[in-house]
């Protein structure tokens, strides 16, 4: 008498659904690490000083996980991220100004400028949760905008990115002009941030620990989107606009969503670099600091988040530590270090990582599913 053969796969136990995937356990594993690393062993051994430079490297590191997404997914050079960072920015420095300051009365800048009585457009701000929601959707709701007259139009490559810089530097002298609004040229200094006395070792430590958090729950959400099939979609949105448009897809809802979503960390990125520092003012913001922080994702490797978190902490240091010994050569050794990345490493650290992986066995004549590049074509998603 024969049986029936039970075909019904194991149900993975809780510990195999815990660590998902095994070819996904090496980068899970690094995750870990890399996150002890930062939460617990640099507090311990780095200074005050030293820990809030990381600090203010991570939240440059959040500006790139955007700008992978927006560029290096989405093939969108967007040359003018200063614009949102400064969204973000001053949205929470309005907001600490409010703090610091005793009510019925104006902040401290406001009464050296002349201004005769606190601008309606701040009133909101005392609200924390207002602020913190306009810290994203400020930027977003900017960004969507920008997004659906721009894409609607066809505009891309460098006609895109000729636009988002020039629109970076509109809101620079927007930001200078305002002087009785903005602080002018002074930009906005805060002390406190939540309670946290910024001037406390101690509250340092615990701001550090919040942009720490932060910039991992963010870099988790944007590995998620770009392992979806959303993320898949805007690969090939990227090397087949057309080709995605006659399948039935909109790549201007496909566009516009990254690129709001590169805004809206750009913005958490600058309402966390105000009590980092201490201070935002339009230097941040302009052209120069928007082409800094491509330059950081080309280094790195646009292809990659891992890549522009990489490269946002190196090319920072490096500034920090040359600048400390040459302070009038990082210019030239920045300018020196994009030009070297685009002739000989047009695919950052990134991916001369996968070319070395590649070349590891280049007498097998296969490639593992690790190995294929990065590209998703228009039949793939349909």
């Amino acid at each position: 008498m024969s049986t029936a053969t039970d075909t019904t796969p194991a149900r993975p136990t809780l510990l195999a659904r815990l660590i998902g995937p095994r070819e996904q356990l090496p980068s899970r594993v690094a995750f870990i690490v890399v996150a002890f690393l930062l939460i617990v062993v640099a507090p311990a051994m780095l200074t005050s000083f030293r820990l809030d430079l990381l600090a203010k490297y991570l939240v440059f590191a959040i500006v790139a996980v955007g700008i992978a997404l927006a560029w290096g997914r989405g093939g969108m050079l967007v040359l003018g991220q200063g614009l949102f960072f400064g969204l973000g920015g001053y949205v929470m420095a309005m907001h600490l100004q409010l703090a610091e300051t005793p009510e019925g009365q104006q902040p401290m800048f406001m009464t050296l400028t002349g201004a005769a009585d606190l601008p309606g457009l701040w009133e909101p701000f005392r609200s924390p949760v207002f602020t913190l929601v306009m810290v994203v959707a400020l930027p977003v709701l900017v960004a969507t905008i920008l997004g659906l007259l721009i894409f609607r139009s066809r505009i891309r490559g460098p006609y895109f990115a000729i636009l988002t810089q020039a629109l970076a530097a509109a809101f620079v002298i927007l930001l200078i002009g305002q002087q009785s609004y903005t602080g002018g040229t002074n930009g906005l200094t805060v002390m406190t941030f939540f309670g946290l006395d910024l001037g406390d070792p101690g509250d340092q430590k615990t701001l550090y620990l919040i942009v720490v958090v932060t910039l991992g729950v963010i870099f988790l959400l944007a590995r998620q989107l770009v392992r979806s099939r959303y993320g898949q979609l805007l690969v090939a949105v990227r090397d087949g606009e057309d080709r995605v448009r006659f399948l039935g897809y909109s790549p201007t809802t496909v566009k516009v969503v990254a690129f709001a979503a590169a805004a809206g960390m750009a913005g958490i990125a600058g309402a966390l670099f105000v009590p980092v520092v201490g201070i935002i003012s339009p230097t941040s913001l302009g052209v120069v600091p928007s082409i800094e922080m491509l330059i950081w994702v080309a280094v790195g490797g646009r292809i990659s988040l891992v890549g522009a978190v990489a490269g946002a902490l190196l090319v920072n240091l490096a500034k920090t530590e040359l600048s400390e010994s040459f302070p009038s050569g990082w210019l030239y050794a920045q300018g020196l270090l994009f030009v070297l990345v685009v002739a000989f490493a047009p695919r950052g650290l990134a991916g001369a990582g996968e070319w070395l992986k590649q070349q590891r066995w280049p007498w097998s004549g296969r490639r593992t599913d690790r190995d294929r590049p990065t590209t998703t074509t228009a039949e793939e998603i349909a």
